[in-house]
């Protein structure tokens, strides 16, 4: 079969389209014909190389699989032949596309047990944008951040998968919405999505910002998967009593946290990871329903894959980018 593999970490010269095998069924396992396939930073940091993880190469990333059920081991129930699943990536405490054998490919297998139904209305290319992007954001800001209509929310790098994300989510509860991106058009695409207040981040402070749009008081939650290029702002930009939510560091790890804030403001800063196949199908809900519509930048063939890392890369897309094998 057709897949993009990852034949050495590195840069994105690196992932090339070949041949792969064919995955061979196991007890309890479905064979998918990958319809679509979403992408994400995370995709980047896997063909990087993840330090501390060694995956056997070529490797095959993408955790955001939708597709058509084309073939079921004999013991399987309650999954058919023909049925329109999205894949929920979390596999007995892996990912797929990060530990395991992704969906950038023709077929994926994958337990019956991931699969979920796609409702009818919702295109391939829709679910896929889901999981990984979706499913992190509603877990960071619902459950773990529990934001409330009350609350104003500053969302950074606002014009990615998690961040559109975000920022819908965030407008669902009612809750004031300030969204910080790095251009113009950009920000006009958020005003769309309904935020409030609009910060360009490549012109302005986005801290200062920040404190001017809330009075003096800050916000009380951020948003901050950026990591070390913009944390030492965001912990001055939170109010007294206000909270940071992290679920990644797409510019390092390594961020200076200035203390005196923390203990002074009594800030919480809550780390979230991945999230709940609940929230995944809750989320199939709110798109069936037309209230969550998700953001999908451009649908790209497989054999565009590294110009689907590059744009994801240089930050020139506006929500998802959905590679159709």
């Amino acid at each position: 079969m057709r897949a993009a593999l990852i034949v050495k970490h590195g840069d994105r010269s690196n992932v090339v389209v070949g041949q792969y095998p064919k995955p061979q069924l196991q007890s309890g396992e479905v064979l998918i014909a990958v319809k679509a396939c979403g992408l994400n930073h995370l995709d980047i940091f896997v063909r990087r190389g993840i330090p501390g993880r060694t995956l056997e190469l070529p490797h095959i990333s993408g955790g955001d699989i939708a597709g058509e059920v084309v073939e079921v081991a004999g013991d399987v129930q309650g999954v058919n032949l023909g049925d329109r699943v999205l894949i929920d990536p979390l596999i007995n405490g892996q990912a797929l596309g990060e530990d395991l054998t992704g969906g950038l490919s023709e077929y994926a297998k994958v337990p019956a047990a991931n699969c979920i139904p796609i409702p009818e209305g919702i295109s391939f290319e829709e679910a896929a944008s889901l999981p990984i992007a979706y499913g992190t954001a509603w877990r960071m800001l619902i459950t773990r951040g529990q934001l409330k209509a009350s609350e104003t929310i500053l969302i950074l790098g606002a014009s990615g998968g998690v961040g559109t994300a975000a920022v819908q989510i965030a407008k669902l509860t009612g809750a004031t919405v300030i969204a910080a991106a790095s251009s113009d058009s950009k920000l006009e695409q958020l005003k769309g999505l309904g935020a409030d207040y609009l910060i360009n981040y490549a012109k302005e402070d986005f801290s200062k910002e920040t404190w001017n749009i809330t009075g003096k008081k800050g916000a009380d939650v951020i948003v901050d998967y950026t990591g070390k290029e913009t944390w030492p702002k965001s912990i001055k930009a939170t109010k007294v009593g206000g909270r940071i939510l992290t679920c990644g560091a797409t510019t390092g790890f390594e961020a200076t946290t200035d203390l005196r804030y923390v203990w002074v403001r009594e800030i919480a800063i809550l780390g979230s990871n991945a999230w709940e196949r609940s929230d995944l199908e809750t989320l199939l809900s709110l798109v069936q329903e037309g209230k969550l519509k998700p953001i999908i930048d451009r649908v790209l063939p497989l054999e565009e894959i590294q110009e689907a890392h590059r744009i994801i890369e240089e930050r020139e897309i506006f929500g998802k980018v959905i590679i159709k094998p």
